[in-house]
């Protein structure tokens, strides 16, 4: 073989392995953060647990001091359901939005019970609701960020190419439907 085949057979050698390193980078590049999408879902996923074992004690609790407030306790009974059956985000994100406004009238249910609201074991119960409320928002605020990263990954050119190649996917964020939480909270004095 002459020299300058050899040059030119050992350059293309050279862009096949340069090509395939980068690929291989960017395929990790895509693992790795679609990893982590599924590990902050998994994160929002605890915390939903939580909140939903924690209601039927609450539901207990105002049983005892409202019980003849059936509809609104079944109310939350059966949001709690639904979320604790819902399966995929946006499915679950739908659900936990129903369970929040069937919350909200149970919340606003003790307001008419003096007895209940003075109740220690209700007042726990709504400290832990609120604590977990506050850990799944930023739960649901990681896991926003680590997908649009990883959507940002999926999209970006040239690991679109890469992405298509092998089949990733975008991911749904898990947003807020119910308009009421998107709107400013109205302060009177």
């Amino acid at each position: 073989m002459d020299p300058a085949t050899v040059i030119l057979l050992l350059v293309l050698l050279g862009l096949i392995v340069i090509v395939g390193l980068w690929v291989a980078m960017a395929y990790n590049r895509l693992v790795r953060k679609r990893v982590q999408a599924e590990n902050a879902w998994s994160q929002i996923d605890v915390q939903l647990k939580r909140r939903h074992d924690l209601i039927p004690n609450l539901v207990e609790t105002v049983k005892g001091y409202a019980s003849h407030e059936r509809e609104t306790l079944e109310s939350v009974i059966r949001a709690r359901q639904q979320a604790v059956d819902a399966s995929g985000i946006q499915d679950q994100a739908q659900a936990e939005n129903l369970l929040t406004g069937a919350l909200r009238q149970l919340f606003a249910l003790s307001e008419s019970y003096p007895d209940l609201k003075a109740n220690q074991n209700f007042m726990k119960l709504q400290e832990e609701l609120t604590g977990t409320e506050n850990r799944i928002g930023f739960a649901r605020q990681h896991f926003n960020n680590t997908v649009g990263q990883y959507n940002t990954a999926v999209q970006q050119f040239p690991t679109n190419v890469i992405a298509g190649t092998f089949g990733f996917q975008q991911r749904d964020f898990f947003e807020i439907e119910d308009p009421g939480h998107r709107e400013a909270p109205e302060v009177k004095f």
